[in-house]
């Protein structure tokens, strides 16, 4: 097939036109904006644009098809062309059914911990010799790509999300997957990112189920009350449903081990996420054919995914966390785990907040609370990300106070003190929790745990 990506940057659309490439089809593709690691990616492949921008000569009726990224506006002159031409015109999620209707589709969705339930069933498949295709929205550990589709793997597994596919479909991309397995993890509508309504969103998932194949499978968190209702209010569709919990678990010297049977077996993720994470992926591979010896034999060495409450590194007498985090209820959330896992412990939280975040009074309000756990608390905002001059430091000193009203807080606005303080700190049955929306810049974490082990 010749096909042209409209948007061809996008994390997701680059890694499938590499793949497509890879599969023999003749690939094109535009974008007025590409960084990096897209723009290596694709010209290490073949597939970086001559220059960045629109053409409408790439749009001819030689095409066998469009993928439209979702960055492209609804007026992009190329798809206005291609619609002119009546060229067949996807979205990603749209092509990628088409390429997996033969296989087993299974899709795991969910407001949180839909990324790591996909890993952990990876994991498991890998460890197991299981073949299979993937879909996922974030690079994780063993794959050099967000997106592997072969003629030959019998199942594919797609992180599926709820959000618009393209700007010209309003549909939830998770929609169009048709699934054989569902799982829903949880749902939680934020007001803090999200940009549809609590009823919308939640309509969205009972969309979803709806789309499940006749006599397909649901599996779902019965501990989660909007899972239940809307589980509830799909009742007519002529589906299996599989409920799953938090298994049974002790934590001892700060590892967790969850009962199987007569066995305790030990894990090396904390949390009651991660275990309720593990018990989703565990029903989904139970349908698929995997027997529980083979899953928990499996699992156990399972460590995390994209930095959710990774471990770091331990001197032996502390511990430190990495954690990427995606609204203040996760936040808080982490931090309770890390202080269960290690109730001897006191906790130091570090979070590196954007400041334009900060001066959002509805945003800003919704860290009331989050941190009292904590022990010692430090935002860390980058001065040098502050674009307008104007902004007052003391301004966001005092914004962040009086939000998180903590006792002891601390503000910095740059690396060298940042550094200085970890350095200083004095880590005595102390463990610490490092927590971004972003990457911290990328600091090397492992240097940054050191100087908090470090003593003058």
């Amino acid at each position: 097939m010749r096909i042209h990506f409209i948007a061809i940057g996008g994390s997701v659309m680059h890694n499938l036109a590499i793949n497509l490439a890879r599969m023999g089809h003749q690939i094109s593709g535009s974008d007025d904006q590409i960084v990096e690691p897209s723009r290596s990616k694709l010209r290490d492949n073949g597939l970086l644009p001559d220059k960045l921008g629109w053409d409408t000569d790439k749009i001819s009726n030689e095409l066998d098809a469009i993928i439209l990224g979702k960055h492209a506006q609804a007026d992009n002159p190329e798809l206005v062309k291609a619609q002119e031409l009546k060229i067949k015109i996807y979205s990603f999620p749209e092509f990628v059914f088409e390429q997996a209707q033969e296989k087993i589709r299974v899709v795991i969705a969910g407001t949180y911990g839909k990324t790591t339930i996909v890993s952990m069933i990876m994991h498991v498949f890998r460890k197991l010799g299981i073949d299979f295709d993937y879909l996922v929205g974030a690079q994780l550990a063993g794959c050099d790509s967000l997106i592997k589709l072969s003629v030959s793997a019998p199942i594919i597994l797609i992180e599926g999300d709820e959000f618009y596919a393209s700007s010209i479909d309003d549909h939830a991309k998770f929609h169009y997957y048709n699934p054989n397995i569902a799982l829903i993890s949880n749902i939680h509508w934020d007001n803090f990112k999200m940009l549809i309504s609590e009823e919308n969103y939640l309509d969205q998932f009972r969309g979803f189920i709806e789309t499940i194949v006749p006599k397909g499978t649901l599996v779902y968190n019965k501990e989660d009350k909007n899972v239940l209702q809307i589980v509830a209010d799909t009742k007519l569709c002529k589906i299996n449903r599989h409920g799953y919990q938090v298994p049974n678990y002790t934590i001892n010297k700060g590892v967790t081990s969850i009962s199987v049977g007569e066995e305790n077996i030990p894990l090396q993720v904390i949390g009651k996420q991660n275990l309720s994470n593990i018990a989703g992926a565990y029903t989904v591979c139970e349908w698929l054919g995997v027997n529980r010896t083979e899953f928990y034999d499996s699992i156990q060495d399972f460590t995390s995914s994209v930095r959710f409450l990774e471990f770091v590194a331990s001197d032996g007498n502390s511990v430190v966390y990495q954690d990427l985090v995606s609204s203040p209820l996760k936040l808080k959330t982490s931090i309770h785990t890390v202080k269960e896992q290690f109730p001897d412990h006191k906790l130091l939280t570090i979070i590196e907040l954007n400041a334009y975040d900060i001066l959002d009074n509805l945003k800003i309000s919704q860290y009331n609370n989050t941190v009292d756990e904590s022990d010692y608390f430090v935002v860390f905002i980058n001065k040098s990300t502050i674009r307008e001059k104007n902004i007052s430091l003391e301004k966001l000193i005092e914004l962040v106070n009086f939000s998180f009203n903590h006792d002891n807080l601390t503000v910095l606005f740059n690396f060298d003190d940042l550094s200085r303080y970890v350095e200083d700190f004095d880590n005595k049955l102390v463990n610490m929790l490092l927590v971004s929306f972003n990457n911290y810049n990328g600091v090397n974490m492992l240097s940054f745990a050191d100087k908090f082990f470090s003593k003058k």
